[in-house]
């Protein structure tokens, strides 16, 4: 035993120092957690975040525009095959309103989100994305919409788009097939990836903590793909179950542990942007507050209109009023000068590497 905490203590040190681990290390380092290296990561984390962004945590503006989806991903409440969901799709008019919004907010950055609807093609976003850019020419949109071809998401990169998100679910194909229909593949979503970081996108990755069939192998894979592939941003945050999936009955995934690789996150990478997740905040009342002190710096507040946020039901229970809100960024400033950090409504962009 003792033998086994001096090693969990020196990957630690090693994982700070060099911020690169074999994959049998990363597993032992989930394997083995405890309240000293939990403690250990989260202070290293914190140091290396304030080596490159102080105290300031950026604030994303999240917009939802479509809760159409043609995919049947078993984990997602918006899947093609829920009959149950009220589907919806923001006009151009509503997107550009939530921008306005956001912008006399302080917000530099928009963050649309969907699912994969056949009804945004390339014109349309193209448009869209050049119509905030034309309106708010200092701030940045991130794209999170899904799998498209390279030409794809070369036309939407030549419209204005800067950042784009695309989490990888998880880096072991098996379990990814676990988790998807057939017509859904690892390679493919890897290969977006790779493709959007050719364009000239800023990358964002991630994975969900404690999905269904996960093992501990699985995240050390997840760890191992975040070094490898270098990401400017990623999202990790807790699976939440779904009343109209198959996975109804699965337990919600362990917000400790999401708070534990958003430490390790960080050390990967230290100049990368890591939010603090609604999800986190959803299955812990003070889930984002314990992301920024365990090294995240980004939250996304909910810029979409009130009348859709509830359909946009990715999983249960999701917070959709109070401070995850745009409307209540007061709020959100408060609870982050309570921890001692000070939201920023700038760009956010990467810090680059001394």
């Amino acid at each position: 035993m003792y033998q086994a905490m001096n090693k969990l203590y020196e990957l630690v040190e090693k994982l700070y120092k060099t911020s690169s681990l074999s994959l049998d290390e990363y597993k032992f380092l989930i394997d083995n957690r405890d309240e000293k290296s939990t403690e250990l990561l989260k202070n290293y984390a914190v140091l290396m975040r304030k080596k490159y962004y102080g105290n300031k945590v950026f604030v994303r503006g999240l917009i939802e525009v479509s809760n159409v989806c043609k995919n049947d991903c078993y984990y997602c409440g918006i899947r093609k095959s829920n009959n149950n969901c009220n589907r919806y799709r923001l006009s151009k008019e509503d997107i550009l309103s939530c921008c306005k919004e956001g912008y006399e907010l302080g917000f530099r950055t928009s963050v649309l989100q969907g699912g994969e609807d056949g009804a945004l093609s390339d014109e349309v976003l193209c448009d869209l994305v050049s119509s905030i850019k034309s309106n708010h020419p200092d701030c940045a949109v991130t794209l999170s919409l899904g799998e498209r071809s390279y030409e794809s998401y070369q036309k939407l990169y030549d419209s204005g788009a800067d950042r784009y998100l695309l989490r990888h679910e998880t880096a072991d194909s098996t379990h990814y097939s676990k988790l998807h229909p057939e017509n859904l593949t690892l390679s493919n979503r890897i290969e977006c990836l790779h493709n959007l970081k050719k364009i000239g996108f800023q990358v964002g990755c991630g994975f969900m903590v404690g999905s269904p069939y996960q093992t501990t192998e699985n995240i050390a894979k997840d760890l191992k793909f975040i070094e490898d592939f270098s990401p400017h941003m990623c999202g990790i945050g807790p699976f939440i179950p779904h009343k109209d999936t198959v996975f109804k009955n699965e337990k919600a995934g362990d917000a400790q542990l999401c708070c534990y690789l958003l430490s390790i996150v960080r050390l990967i990478k230290p100049n990368i942007l890591l939010p603090a997740t609604t999800a986190l905040g959803t299955v812990k009342s003070d889930g984002r507050e314990k992301g920024i002190l365990s090294g995240a710096n980004v939250v996304m507040p909910n810029l979409s209109p009130l009348s859709v946020r509830k359909k946009y039901s990715l999983y249960d229970g999701k917070i959709s009023t109070g401070e995850e809100s745009a409307q209540s960024l007061s709020k959100l400033k408060k609870s982050m000068t309570s921890i001692g950090y000070e939201v920023v409504t700038d760009r956010g962009d990467i810090a680059n590497k001394e």
